[in-house]
């Protein structure tokens, strides 16, 4: 007993006397072991890509839908529903599963050769505003939730030219917002919100699927709200006067039909039609021109991308797959091509991890999707620039 009291005392002893010869601990917090400021114009990066709490492109997180104090030029903000699908679910995980395949977006700083420009380091402010609370129980409140959530984001003061006249209804400059998916349900109400800012507007929509299928075709609608899901929610949007008449266009659509009435419907909704396998013989440069006529580059557009867009060899991780698809570089080429053209707002939808690679090729595919959009974007300057510019062709005329 003595000989165990001896031994642990002159452990402490020396412990104690080793103590005595330790550097003293510094007070925090220590930045410059934390933060680097990275060479030309990448601008501060914060540990590693592969560590840290995912946000879209590692941009600054606000929870804005439970504060107001924040401004913004480009809001991200996820909206994770999908029980409005016909076939595989999963796209309620779509929010997250972008922000983690958009990590290595700014690995060397973030700037996009093809465009010129970097979207992280510019005029505008961009944070990401988390998700929407998003019920699973109900889909007509989920919807109600989605449109309020985004609308609130919506119309807000921009951090830039808030005083400045914009292209909204009520003559003002709104941030613009990007939405992550969630099935393509979500557009309707998406669709909702915009109208409530910007009246009818035009609509870019990247897809397999052509989605303006009458309820009663695609469903059977046994009740009001079955009928509307990821399928028909654009004839919806028709009908409710959401959509800017004849200047609507899909591209990649390469869906079976139910007959070619379906096309004739289509028609009536106000949509021209892109098939995905036009690419092989008018290439990307003719799709993209097949667009731009279109659509214009005076008018607010909506963009609403489908990752089924992409071949399921690109893009595996989506809810109604199609093969035949267009390749990753071909669709970040034809966004590209979309340079000029008045965005206003987008969304990326039926992104369902679940049935990813290891490798998470689904989710990266959307992220640097997204990435070309929010590059367009800032590109564009404010929104504000768009209501000089459109002020400026009228008097030309």
């Amino acid at each position: 007993m003595f000989r165990l009291v001896a031994t642990i005392s002159a452990i402490a002893a020396a412990v104690s006397a080793h103590g005595d010869h330790q550097e003293p601990i510094k007070a925090g917090p220590h930045n410059n072991l934390w933060y680097n400021t990275l060479p030309g114009d990448g601008g501060t990066q914060a540990d590693s890509v592969f560590s840290g709490i995912s946000t879209f492109g590692r941009i600054a997180y606000s929870p804005c839908l439970a504060t107001e104090d924040v401004k913004y030029d480009i809001a991200f903000i996820g909206a994770p529903f999908d029980t409005g699908t016909s076939y595989r679910p999963g796209a309620r995980f779509g929010p997250s599963g972008i922000r983690q395949g958009s990590r290595k977006v700014r690995f060397s700083g973030g700037y996009n050769v093809p465009l010129g420009a970097n979207p992280f380091n510019s005029w505008a402010t961009v944070i990401d505003c988390g998700d929407i609370p998003v019920t699973s129980y109900d889909n007509a409140w989920a919807i109600h939730q989605i449109e309020e959530g985004h609308n609130s984001i919506l119309m807000r003061e921009p951090m830039t030219n808030a005083s400045a006249p914009g292209p909204s209804k009520k003559g003002k400059t709104l941030p613009r917002v990007i939405t992550l998916g969630g099935d393509h349900t979500i557009t309707l109400p998406l669709l909702r919100s915009m109208n409530r800012a910007y009246g009818p507007i035009t609509v870019i929509h990247f897809d397999s699927h052509l989605d303006t299928w009458r309820p009663k075709v695609f469903g059977g609608a046994p009740t009001h709200q079955a009928s509307i899901n990821h399928g028909t929610y654009f004839w919806h949007a028709s009908q409710e006067g959401l959509l800017k008449n004849d200047t609507n266009i899909h591209a990649g659509i390469r869906t079976t039909l139910s007959g070619l009435s379906d096309y004739e419907n289509d028609g009536y909704c106000g949509f021209q039609i892109v098939e995905a396998r036009e690419i092989d013989t008018i290439g990307t440069e003719g799709i993209i021109k097949k667009i731009r006529d279109r659509v214009g580059t005076e008018q607010p557009v909506y963009l609403s991308i489908d990752i089924d867009t992409l071949d399921p060899a690109f893009a595996p991780a989506t809810g109604t797959p199609e093969t035949g698809g267009w390749s990753t570089r071909e669709l970040r080429t034809i966004i590209r091509g979309l340079e000029g053209i008045k965005l206003v707002a987008a969304d990326i939808v039926e992104v369902a991890p679940a049935y990813d690679t290891n490798a998470e090729l689904t989710t990266m595919a959307a992220a640097d999707t997204l990435y070309e959009v929010m590059t367009l974007m800032v590109m564009n300057g404010p929104l504000s620039e768009m209501s000089k510019k459109g002020v400026d062709a009228k008097e030309e005329i």
